[in-house]
């Protein structure tokens, strides 16, 4: 048999010399971007306001100020201030006003304010990259009608927001299966690097990797700004996004995608060369002249597999870091020890998910997988499992912080969703493995290294069936030559032809494939798994977006930080009242904002049956949470103006049904209590 010529020794060495030199200049690049990334604590916090939210002030102020829980990305256009026209009034110039720990921005006002209720709306993008805002109002001299509407859609959301969760989602998805198609072929079976069906996956994972960074990274100035698509054409936009740590992490993730489609192109190349070649030669029988040229051959193969293997992972984890270092693994407590384990199990998803999906695709566009690489990819997949679960664990400590946050905020919500997902998906992955122990169990006359074939002894059963089909070959071989002789004088006879072999030979896969049961039922079990696994993607790519538990509560005041002054749902309810006395009758309106847990700040109307502000001598308020038995916690407004009181500050320190008590006054001997409960967090 003539031996497959080995590549020419300047092409083996400078494969082999570039893979190394490729993983340096990678673990440069990483090195520099760890050297970049500064501790912070997840999403950042509106503290305090000067004005403070609904305060009134006896003269206009020189400038608006906010301060935060941590670093924030602002611009000049980030704090913005309107009269009760709604026209701008600050002078659009940011002011840095930061010192140690202390996170300040803030805005000059135009001079000469009149009095009336002013509007103050500010957009921030934390050191976890994601978008936060708010807005709130304060009144000189006496608060007054406004023309201006609150923002009811937050930045960050509307169609910019679902796209840009769309592109997120793609790129995980196609980083899932880029690099766990990759690990696949390299760990569990290298054949299949000449397998056309896994070259196409994993191809299209690198494709959609790609195109989704691209989109994140044009998309991501109005996602952080106006919430328009058109100012994703805004190059000015674009060059303040590269300058921010997640514009940096999308260009280094683009170059590192540069350095895959090398590591790609050589995989699909040179290796699947070697591999087709090393598979001809073992059917082939052994020549002793060509054993030491197949051992050299073999020794490059395996040189080459091993570079490929060091140089993806390096790119692999290269990606990978470009999330973890730009979200929230590089904010909040421990981040040193919390970027290493994000990236790693970032990698076992992939791993896992991804070598599925090349399992899946496998069994069913390629008849004749080993069972030795089905055994392989389990031994696999327990790893990863393993490596999800411990920096699982720690990555949820991290986040959520307590068993309240766990189930009392939206993180901790969708982290017990995921882990369902995750018991689930465990589960049928113990029903594959037990398929895959059922494949292991071959027959002696069953060749060992065929998955499923054409069982040998099932066409030589029947002598008789055996003569018949052998007539019936010698007939379809006529016809063939006679067909032939046609397709050279008619192309559309030709092309005929062409789609009927296609069709029966895709017919014979379909049999040969559909003939064991043993790998109908594994693929069955693996389309399960990759059914499960494209919703566990999904819930968690909403959850990568979504505010860590810990800072919730936080931000709530447990972890001893003071409740953002941010509007979120007002509670609002409206009390009849009646003391008894002459005049004794009216309702009281209550207005909590932002109506949630921690500091919140209270309006109070009164207004008599006629519906004319009422000016009561006195009105007292509590508040009570009894499942706790917290409170009453009592409050006395301040008279901000005829039949109005306000009161800032208005702590609620937890999440629950709280009761709400109102005591009004309208005389001297005449008073009443009227209550209600309202739902708050």
């Amino acid at each position: 048999m003539t031996a497959i010529a080995p590549a020419p020794p300047s092409a083996r060495v400078r494969a082999t010399a570039l893979l190394p030199r490729l993983a340096l200049v990678i673990a440069a690049l990483l090195a520099t971007l760890f050297t970049a990334a500064a501790p912070a604590t997840a999403h950042a916090a509106l503290t305090a306001s000067d004005p403070q939210d609904g305060a009134v002030v006896a003269t206009a102020p020189a400038q608006v100020t906010l301060s935060f829980s941590e670093q924030v990305a602002m611009g000049d256009d980030s704090i913005r201030v309107m009269d009760p026209q709604g026209k701008r009034v600050d002078t659009g110039e940011l002011r840095d006003m930061c010192s140690g720990s202390t996170i300040r921005y803030g805005t000059a006002l135009h001079p000469g304010l009149p009095n009336g209720t002013y509007t103050v709306a500010w957009q921030a993008v934390s050191a976890d990259s994601h978008p936060i805002s708010g807005a709130f109002t304060f009144s000189v001299g006496a608060p007054s009608a406004t023309s201006v509407t609150l923002p009811d859609q937050k930045v960050g959301g509307g169609p910019v927001g679902i796209a840009y969760g769309i592109a997120r989602y793609a790129a995980y998805a196609g980083f899932t299966v880029l690099v766990g198609g990759a690990a696949f072929i390299l760990l569990c079976w290298r054949r299949g690097a000449a397998e056309r069906p896994l070259q196409k996956l994993v191809v299209r994972g690198w494709v959609t990797l790609t195109a989704a960074t691209l989109a994140m990274l044009v998309l991501r100035t109005p996602y952080t700004g106006s919430g328009k698509f058109a100012d994703a054409f805004d190059l000015d936009g674009l060059k303040a996004v590269l300058d921010t740590k997640t514009g940096a992490a999308f260009l280094s993730r683009l170059l590192l995608l540069g350095a895959a489609a090398l590591f790609i192109a050589v995989l699909f190349g040179a290796y699947a060369r070697r591999q087709k070649a090393a598979a001809a030669d073992a059917t082939g029988a052994e020549d002793a002249g060509d054993a030491g040229d197949r051992a050299e051959e073999k020794k490059e193969t395996s040189d080459l597999a091993f570079g490929l293997g060091v140089g993806g992972t390096v790119v692999a984890g290269g990606i990978a870091a470009t999330w973890a270092l730009a979200e929230h693994a590089s904010t909040g407590i421990q981040p040193a020890i919390a970027m290493p384990a994000d990236i790693l199990h970032l990698l076992a998803v992939a791993a896992w998910l991804g070598g599925l999906t090349a399992l899946l695709v496998a069994l069913r566009k390629v008849p004749d997988i080993e069972r030795e690489a089905v055994r392989r990819f389990s031994r696999v997949a327990f790893i990863s499992v393993l490596v999800l679960a411990v920096t699982g664990v720690y990555q949820s400590w991290r986040q959520v912080g307590s068993w309240s946050a766990l189930t009392g905020t939206s993180y901790g919500r969708l982290l017990l969703i995921k882990i369902a997902l995750v018991a689930v998906l465990v589960g049928i992955a113990y029903l594959s493995r037990k398929w895959t122990a059922r494949l292991g169990e071959v027959r002696a006359e069953e060749p060992e290294k065929v998955l499923a074939g054409v069982d040998v002894s099932r066409e030589t059963s029947t002598g008789a069936a055996g003569g018949e089909a052998a007539g019936t070959d010698a007939n379809t071989e006529t016809a063939a030559e006679a067909d032939a002789g046609a397709a050279d004088t008619d192309p559309k006879r030709a092309a005929q032809l062409a789609r009927q072999r296609a069709a029966r030979e895709k017919a014979r896969e379909t049999r040969v494939r559909d003939s064991d049961p043993g790998r109908a039922g594994l693929r069955r079990s693996v389309l399960a798994e990759a059914g499960v696994a494209v919703v566990l993607l999904a819930v968690t790519t909403v959850l990568t977006s979504t505010e860590p538990g810990r800072a919730v509560e936080k931000e709530a005041g447990r972890g001893g930080a003071s409740a953002p002054a941010v509007p979120n749902r007002p509670v609002k309810i409206t009390l009849p009242f009646d003391t008894g006395g002459q005049n004794g009758k009216g309702n009281v309106r209550l207005e909590l904002d932002p109506g949630r847990v921690g500091a919140n700040t209270l309006h109070l109307w009164a207004d008599g049956p006629d519906g004319k502000p009422l000016d009561l001598p006195e009105v007292k308020i509590s508040f009570t949470l009894p499942a706790k038995e917290i409170g009453p916690l009592p409050l006395a407004p301040d008279r901000a103006s005829a039949g109005h009181w306000t009161a800032s500050g208005v702590q609620l320190p937890l999440a629950g049904e709280w009761r709400i008590d109102v005591t009004v006054r309208t005389s001297d001997i005449d008073q009443t209590t009227v209550q209600k409960n309202v739902k708050i967090g």
